[in-house]
């Protein structure tokens, strides 16, 4: 229906010498932004989070990237009740405690969530009762570090994330089970 509606838009809107294009005004710049670039020049540690829920299961992942660029990948699989939210919390709490575990001082948390990461900024109000333990220990955990900052990042930004926590959703672990880090080979011949 949508891709109609367009095309009856453009059959009723030719181009012709007259045409003029729109002067769009966007009065907040992050509206516009279609990549929020993370500035090298200062490096500190890095940290994405998500989170996946789907018929098999529920699973969080977070990545740590040091200012080397080395990646220290953490997933778990939740078995207990969790909504969307709490989810993305749990992930967030997971890897605040491994960068801890690693004696990081200065972080950037990255994440897909809007309202874990502006909470998390204390840019909103936590009105939700099953998110206020999560928030006060984020708060708690954030306290630790000698700097850190929450950071939104559109979801096509986070796909390592997204990816590894929907593969720890949907594989049914026999319990605590440790996989040698995970390789992605790049190949531009075929295997024959």
């Amino acid at each position: 229906m949508k891709a109609q509606a367009f095309a009856d838009h453009l059959a009723e809107n030719l181009v012709d010498d007259e045409y003029m294009p729109l002067s769009t005004y966007f009065p907040d710049e992050d509206v516009n932004s279609i990549e929020e670039v993370v500035s090298d020049d200062h490096p500190i540690w890095k940290m994405y989070f998500d989170s996946a829920i789907n018929i098999k299961g529920v699973g969080i992942r977070e990545i740590l990237i040091s200012p080397i660029g080395h990646h220290y990948p953490a997933t778990a699989r939740l078995r207990f009740f969790c909504t969307n939210n709490t989810v993305e919390y749990e992930a967030c709490i997971l890897g605040l405690k491994m960068a801890i575990d690693l004696d990081v001082h200065e972080l950037l948390v990255m994440g897909d969530s809007d309202l874990i990461i502006r909470q998390a900024q204390g840019e909103w109000e936590t009105q939700d009762i099953k998110l206020i333990p999560y928030r006060q220990c984020v708060q708690d955990l954030s306290k630790r570090f000698r700097s850190i900052e929450f950071r939104y990042i559109p979801r096509f930004h986070n796909e390592l994330a997204n990816a590894l926590s929907t593969l720890a959703s949907m594989l049914p672990y026999p319990g605590n089970t440790h996989v040698d880090p995970l390789e992605i080979q790049v190949r531009n011949q075929h295997g024959y």
